[in-house]
């Protein structure tokens, strides 16, 4: 028989145990509810408030509706002093919300207002909102351009080139010259990666003449190109079939003591490739390691899509060894390219080593896959033998 000091004890336990957490835990949400109402409660008292505690304010609220209100609260106290905190802080707090109408009207409000200096960093970020969240590519243009007269503040050329940068991934190219003319006004300073987005610009739009144009400007600009000018140069003359004069890029760098890197190896075995010059591609990776340029998964692709193009199974098959030699891992494309041929040429024995190989290599054979293997053990019953498919089931 249980004592009654001894269920006494073990019901206080109980308590202690099952009640003390969900009291705790009503308390902590009261204390938080609590704290935002007392910190919207120091807005309506004459304390004077530090900037601090005005931050605070604004972290603490949960509905970024009530963002604008809250700041016209503010600025009627007699100790609103706003700062680039603050206004980092609403203009963050807006974006996360989507309420890019309500940053707008902060900027005018800044822009109205003077009521503090605001660093280059800080427009920085606005027109990163409203190119990449928000979509306005217009209003990042205009920030840019009012920075100076507006906001008293001038743009880096960080600033500058994320503009253009911004323009040529939205390919409006129209933009571009626009904004590069106007470097002298806004007071930047022309700068290698400047000229790289223009270059970079003027290929994708198939302008290839005036990206040349922009090469010859470097000297003049006190700039030297680097190997993501050439290499942007070479994939907008590859694009076009010039492989000769891109390779006469290649050769270039090599005198002006610039190392290709291997993207740009691998830019000029694309165009070869395209080009049905195989051979020349293989030659070209054999180079880059002579060069000290190691090929990535990427090079080695291209030479086995080549030979995949030109229906040279036998050849792909060992140079799919090559890679995997070397460390690196064919595409499931490659793979499923390759069976396939060899399947269509009848090599039963190649494709019993290619598909074992595969599944070693983590890719797991598809329905079609095993079709066309089961039409070409099916097309030949003697051959059947060479093929185990229940071992490769069982790997």
């Amino acid at each position: 028989m249980i004592s009654r000091s001894l269920f006494a004890s073990s019901l206080k336990l109980h308590q202690f145990i099952f009640l003390k957490p969900t009291v705790h835990l009503l308390s902590s949400f009261s204390s938080s509810a609590h704290q935002d109402s007392h910190n919207l409660y120091k807005l309506n008292h004459k304390d004077w408030l530090s900037p601090n505690e005005v931050l605070e304010i604004f972290s603490s609220l949960k509905e970024p509706t009530s963002i604008i209100s809250v700041l016209n609260q503010y600025s009627q106290r007699r100790d609103y002093k706003p700062n680039e905190a603050l206004f980092t802080l609403v203009i963050n707090q807006l974006a996360q919300a989507k309420s890019f109408d309500a940053i707008e009207q902060i900027m005018q409000r800044i822009k109205h207002e003077r009521s503090c200096r605001l660093s280059e960093e800080f427009f920085y970020n606005v027109i990163k909102i409203y190119g990449n969240q928000a979509g306005r590519i217009r209003k990042a243009i205009d920030t840019l351009f009012d920075m100076p007269n507006g906001y008293k503040c001038w743009p880096s050329v960080k600033t500058f080139n994320f503009v253009l940068n911004l323009l040529v991934a939205n390919k409006l190219f129209d933009e571009i010259h626009e904004i590069y003319l106007s470097a002298n006004k806004l007071g930047v300073e022309i700068d290698e990666c400047c000229l790289n987005i223009l270059v970079k610009g003027l290929c994708e739009n198939g302008n290839l003449e005036a990206a040349f144009y922009v090469l010859d400007e470097f000297p003049k600009q006190n700039c030297r190109p680097n190997v993501r000018t050439f290499s942007t140069l070479m994939h907008g003359l590859c694009g076009k079939g010039k492989l000769e004069e891109a390779f006469g890029l290649l050769e270039r760098m090599e005198r002006e003591g610039i190392d290709a890197d291997t993207i740009t190896f691998n830019i000029l075995i694309s165009g070869l490739r395209k080009q049905g010059k195989v051979e020349e591609g293989m030659k070209l990776l054999e180079r880059m390691k002579v060069k000290g340029c190691y090929p990535n998964a990427g090079s080695y692709q291209e030479v086995l899509y080549g030979l995949l193009d030109q229906e040279r199974f036998v050849e792909a098959k060992k140079f799919v060894s090559q890679m995997i030699n070397a460390h690196m891992s064919p595409s499931f494309v490659s793979y499923k390219r390759l069976i396939h041929g060899l399947c269509s040429e009848k090599l039963l024995e190649d494709v019993d080593s290619v598909l074992k190989q595969m599944v070693q290599q983590g890719f797991v054979p598809r329905m079609g896959m095993w079709r066309a293997i089961i039409r070409c053990v099916l097309s030949d019953n003697n051959a059947c033998k060479n093929i185990c498919i229940d071992e490769i089931f069982a790997s």
